[in-house]
């Protein structure tokens, strides 16, 4: 009976130091991965929150770039990380299409994370070095489509949203181009800013600056609506370039098992940075909108990404597009 005793008095003691945890979460700082290169959009916007949260929870969070094969290294990383809110994960919409572009994925999307909610959303924009050829999106078509494997296009890995996006470009166009990946948009912007490279499709927190200050040429942004930085160019569906429908939008994930209540601490932190007038205007300076608190919750999240999942795997499986 003594031992029986013993055993059960470690049991409860470790039960109610892991309650004990949870209600005081978080006691220390916490990691923000970024799964790809520093200096690009994703990576500015990943620091962006990770300030807000840390204003919000009252501890640090840090940021580690895990870059490499379009976001996979990063989210495989976050995946098996310890499941108890230090290790965080800010992805975008290269989650909802991994299942479809790589075979032999080492994570589930929706089975290998908690989802904490919805942050941002990045249009993107297509650009060049300033001495290419075509001085409008109507010229680069042609251009492409005349050249073909001759034009040379940028991304920051295979799978990540600047690829899907060359990958998009492809199919519009209907030619085949010369995929070049890099570790990053920061690294890939450079070689097109030095003309090694012809193309990249980047979103706007990572572009916009170099448009606006000359260093590349622009041709069309996706979605809808022009920039306020940027007002001249295009929108793709102003030139009925359906095709071409797609932008970043990034949510924040934590690895499966973590502690309910731990999620719900992360998700009204969250919120609380998506109403933080201090982060729009940042992420505004970005041209990135934010999402509104209500889609903050892990409800929201878990409903945009198993939709985004159905309509790019559609979209990729007829348009027989493969990261491998």
């Amino acid at each position: 009976m003594k031992i029986i005793s013993t055993v059960f008095m470690t049991l409860l003691l470790t039960f109610q130091g892991g309650v004990h945890a949870q209600e005081n979460f978080p006691s220390k700082g916490i990691t923000l991965v970024t799964p790809f290169a520093p200096g690009g959009g994703s990576d500015l916007v990943t620091r962006v929150l990770a300030d807000g949260l840390q204003n919000a929870l009252g501890q640090s969070v840090v940021v580690q770039n895990v870059s490499g094969a379009g976001g996979v290294v990063g989210s495989q990383f976050v995946a098996r990380a310890k499941p108890d809110g230090y290790t965080l994960l800010l992805h975008h919409i290269g989650m909802a299409t991994a299942p479809a572009l790589f075979k032999d994925l080492q994570f589930s999307p929706l089975d290998s994370f908690e989802d904490i909610g919805l942050f941002a959303d990045m249009p993107m924009i297509i650009v060049s070095g300033k001495e290419f050829p075509p001085k409008n999106m109507a010229e680069l078509i042609s251009y492409v489509k005349a050249k073909k494997t001759d034009v040379t296009f940028a991304s920051s890995g295979a799978g990540s949203a600047t690829h899907l996006c060359a990958l998009m470009f492809e199919s519009l166009v209907g030619e085949k181009v010369t995929m070049v990946q890099y570790r990053g948009a920061a690294p890939a912007l450079i070689d097109v800013q030095a003309g090694r490279v012809d193309l990249l499709c980047d979103v706007t927190g990572g572009i916009v600056p170099h448009i606006t200050s000359g260093s590349v040429k622009s041709f069309v942004i996706t979605g809808s609506t022009r920039l306020k930085s940027i007002p001249e160019l295009p929108t793709t569906d102003e030139l009925g370039l359906k095709g071409l429908d797609i932008s970043a939008w990034y949510g924040l994930y934590a690895p499966s098992g973590t502690p309910k209540p731990v999620v719900e601490k992360l998700s009204q932190a969250l919120q609380a940075v998506v109403k933080n007038p201090a982060v729009q205007e940042r992420l505004a300076k970005m041209e990135t909108f934010v999402f509104d608190a209500h889609s903050a919750t892990p409800e929201a999240h878990r409903k945009k990404l198993t939709e985004q999942i159905k309509l790019w795997t559609d979209v990729i499986r007829k348009a027989g597009i493969s990261a491998q």
